[in-house]
């Protein structure tokens, strides 16, 4: 099955803390059915210092179930599903919401 949400996408999250916020897609974990949003679900973590990093509190970005975030329409920007199209022989990624291809 063709993936909906891809590594550059530009997404809004639908639930939990950082609902309503969007951001660009940074990774995409397919086993687990989750995404990584670069600047949104920020954690806390504490490491121990060791020869390659310093120790102390670093804040990084925690993974999203995809159930949780939409695709973002390239016409306004807020939430859509995706449906398939094909253009010229190509399976193309369609924002429902607009009818519009999504890039990528």
């Amino acid at each position: 099955m063709a993936a909906k949400i891809k590594k550059g996408d530009k997404v809004v999250v639908t639930t939990g803390k950082d609902k309503g916020r969007s951001g660009e897609v940074a990774k995409v974990l397919v086993a687990e059915n989750r995404v990584v949003v670069s600047g949104l679900n920020m954690i806390k973590r504490h490491t121990k210092p060791s020869a390659l990093a310093q120790g102390g509190i670093v804040e990084r970005e925690a993974s999203i179930h995809l159930s949780n975030v939409a695709l973002a329409d390239p016409k306004d920007g807020k939430a859509t599903r995706v449906g398939f199209k094909t253009v010229d022989g190509k399976k193309v990624r369609v924002a429902k919401r607009s009818g519009q291809t999504v890039n990528a």
